[in-house]
């Protein structure tokens, strides 16, 4: 889906209904403060907006291979077309990086982390929004999350870690089925609350929280022990057989 069928959807009842969930869902957790910079990558501003304090700085990055549009409307221009894996940004400097409609479409999205890693600051977090592979939503092509590639916890978890990320949270959304009907527009927010304790692991959507770690994380090998070097030891020079090694008062 290009940028225009993204902000379609957004303007669909399914699509308001979604994002509604999803930004309840996600509310808890994000809340950036003033001065801070966030980051949206793909299709993330519908979500964070509205969150966002006047004196904060906010950027909305879209993929190139969707297209961008101009964002937010009557203002200045603050989004841009960019390669997921080349993100025109200095290092450390995003607090937050809110990841919609994004790494479920990145050809390497383990290369895709490692970028969000460097331009996060020290403690700085991620948020990803991405389909569920057991959730209804992956495999109907009526929204945005039946495009790509749909993860699981445990493929999430082991992606973030070798990105040198630390899962801080994690939660499911869109527990309601991806149809349209008015009946189950209506009825959504009444599923999404019952509904997630028994079908959390079949809902639409999992959202994790990831905070950017400094240090080196084990690999698991045991680590080499580091050896001083050898210092090499100048010695005199030899003299040739015959010749008299010359003295101090002949210099």
């Amino acid at each position: 889906m290009d940028v225009v069928d993204l902000r379609e959807f957004y303007q669909s009842p399914l699509g308001r209904s979604a994002s509604g969930l999803i930004g309840k869902a996600l509310g808890p957790r994000f809340f950036p403060k003033a001065g801070q910079t966030v980051l949206g990558l793909g299709f993330a501003h519908p979500y964070f907006e509205s969150r966002i304090p006047a004196d904060a700085i906010s950027l909305s990055f879209m993929l190139a291979r969707q297209g961008v549009i101009h964002w937010p409307l009557g203002q200045d221009v603050r989004s841009a077309l960019v390669d997921d894996c080349d993100l025109p940004l200095l290092e450390s400097v995003v607090d937050h990086a809110v990841v919609i409609h994004g790494l479920e479409l990145s050809d390497s999205p383990q290369d895709m982390l490692h970028e969000i890693w460097r331009v996060l600051a020290p403690q700085g977090k991620v948020y990803l929004v991405v389909p569920n592979r057991r959730g209804l939503w992956s495999s109907s092509d009526r929204s945005p999350f039946g495009h790509g590639q749909p993860f699981s916890r445990t493929q999430l978890a082991a992606l973030l870690k070798e990105a040198r990320f630390s899962v801080t949270w994690w939660k499911e959304a869109l527990v309601m089925p991806p149809f349209s009907g008015s009946a189950t527009l209506k009825a959504a927010p009444y599923l999404e609350s019952a509904g997630s304790r028994l079908l959390g692991r079949f809902s639409g959507v999992v959202i994790v929280e990831a905070m950017k770690q400094v240090y080196a994380f084990s690999s698991g090998k045991r680590a080499r022990r580091l050896v001083p070097r050898l210092r090499p030891v100048l010695l005199p020079a030899p003299q040739p057989l015959g010749r008299k090694a010359p003295s101090s008062s002949e210099f």
